[in-house]
């Protein structure tokens, strides 16, 4: 099934495998199992050091577990895992091989020291792009607790469990026979939810206070997007330590598509850019904890932060750059139908809805692209803007004026999700001319209508204005001594990224400045 030329790369991959790995084949009949069993000696042939085993334990056929060195690992694969998820696949044998697991030690070690048994199942699509973080963070749990166990499903090869389990967007994740998530989720929003659930232990105390002056850092950057990395390279280049915390590497910038506007260069992706971000860090030195959440900042001459994951960090000043995240309606029915019909990423849940009828709320650019990108797949896009006109680019509204199938409501407040026990069954909005209150039947609805800061961590210790926007000065400054703040969780206007790495220059150069008066 591989062609020539992946054989060659993956072959070159498991040069780095330590540990002898088996693949466990479970016995059972389906229609795809020949080719599974094609795809799996493909696999196994790419190194002395992997085998296949063709277990007798009565299974579906298509089912198929990791085993390192004669001890399950408990991460399992339903399906044939191309696409996207073939990384996922290789991933999980080299680190099953004894290579590191690419994840933040602090949320590895508190995982670890979970007691319950947890049985993950992840519901993918092999065409969807965000499916492969959250497999991948659930397999590296595996690893590190043998008390957890994770079993990718490819939603496509089992359509009765997905119908059974009302399964409308990707990835679905089951613990323990229940809905965990739904929708795109990186490692911190997973360790998050767990946390919900389960207590994890404080790390020991002689670990978390940090008196030793070599472990206290200048500048903290909370954040890893153009403005935290910027505000850490500038800071690095000063000679100061530094230390950069964020929960995703690349913030807002890593789900863009197309980047046309950085002067000086003509075009890059967000992924790209979100690569380069990290070998700048990389190249200056910079240390980075990623994927792990700040939960509070204590102030003084010292300030303390506080990790989710037990961890306390000390440091002399921070910089504050974590950005903004989709902003939610906040009506009934949306966050409970998350992943049963209410979904925020069209290229990912779209397919899910082929030939139904969806609504996008939002008349910005971003909701007015979902309409276009999923009309060509459902039968129905019912636009719906809050304002008196839709607010996107002339060229888009071109578009869907030209779009048969979207239709656009404008004055329309959104006031509910309709649901019944399983499903999205329509929206009700008010006309905001007439006052009157309208229902439209519906299959899905997609959440389109901006941003907001990520600033809820610090409200009762910076000021923000209405909005949540924390107040910097010309400078950076917030009204915070030794606490700066730049780019997008910011009052400072246009929300841009060649904005937002400006602003993160000026914070490193004040928090500098701040430091040599401090001195």
């Amino acid at each position: 099934m591989l062609d020539e030329s992946t054989k060659e790369q993956v072959k070159q991959y498991f040069e780095r495998i330590k540990n002898p790995v088996n693949i466990r084949l479970y016995s059972g009949d389906h229609e795809k199992r020949e080719e599974l069993i094609e795809f799996l000696n493909d696999i196994v042939s790419l190194s002395s050091n992997l085998s296949l085993e063709h277990s007798a334990e009565k299974n579906d056929g298509l089912r198929f577990s990791i085993v390192s060195e004669g001890k399950p690992t408990g991460i399992e694969f339903s399906g044939i895992p191309m696409g996207h998820e073939f990384a996922s696949l290789i991933l999980a044998i080299l680190q099953s091989g004894g290579n590191p697991i690419r994840l933040e030690e602090g949320i590895l070690s508190a995982v670890s020291k979970l007691k319950e048994n947890l049985h993950f199942e992840t519901f993918i699509s092999l065409d969807c792009h965000n499916c492969p973080e959250v497999v991948q963070t659930l397999n590296s749990f595996a690893l590190v607790n043998p008390f957890i166990s994770h079993n990718m499903i490819d939603g496509a090869m089992y359509p009765d469990l997905v119908k059974e389990k009302n399964i409308q967007g990707v990835p679905a994740v089951f613990l323990n026979g229940k809905r965990f998530l739904s929708g795109k989720a990186e490692a911190s929003i997973i360790f998050d939810k767990l946390l919900e659930l389960y207590s994890v232990p404080e790390t020991n105390e002689e670990n978390s206070d940090i008196t030793n002056p070599s472990d206290i850092y200048d500048v903290t950057v909370i954040g890893g997007g153009p403005s935290g990395v910027t505000a850490a390279v500038y800071s690095a280049r000063k000679g100061l330590k530094t230390l950069v915390i964020a929960d995703r590497l690349g913030g807002q910038v890593k789900d863009t598509l197309g980047i046309e506007n950085i002067i000086s260069i003509p075009y890059t992706t967000g992924p790209e850019l979100t690569h380069v971000l990290s070998e700048q860090l990389d190249k200056n030195q910079i240390l980075k904890k990623e994927n792990v959440r700040v939960l509070k900042i204590e102030s003084g001459s010292l300030k303390t932060i506080h990790l989710n994951t037990g961890e306390r960090i000390i440091t002399k000043t921070v910089i504050l750059s974590t950005g903004a995240k989709w902003r939610e309606l906040n009506v009934p029915g949306e966050k409970d139908f998350i992943g049963k019909g209410v979904a925020y990423c069209p290229h990912c849940d779209g397919p899910f809805f082929k030939d139904k009828d969806v609504a996008v709320v939002g008349g910005g650019n971003s909701g007015v692209e979902a309409a276009l990108d999923l009309s060509g797949i459902v039968k129905s896009v019912t636009l719906i803007e809050f304002g008196d006109k839709l607010n996107a680019d002339q060229v888009l509204l071109d578009k869907v004026a030209q779009s048969p199938n979207i239709k656009t409501l404008v004055k329309a407040q959104t006031m509910e999700i309709q649901t019944n026990t399983e499903k999205v069954t329509g929206l009700t909005y008010k006309d905001r001319s007439s006052e009157k209150s309208e229902t439209i039947p519906l299959d899905g609805v997609f959440v389109q209508i901006g941003l907001v800061p990520n600033s809820s961590f610090v409200n009762d210790l910076v000021a923000t204005n209405r909005f949540g926007e924390i107040l910097v000065d010309e400078k950076c400054k917030t009204n915070v001594d030794g606490i700066f703040a730049c780019g997008d969780v910011t009052n400072t206007p246009y929300k841009q990224i060649i904005i937002a790495m400006g602003e993160g220059a000026k914070a490193a150069i004040s928090a500098f400045e701040y430091l040599l008066h401090a001195a």
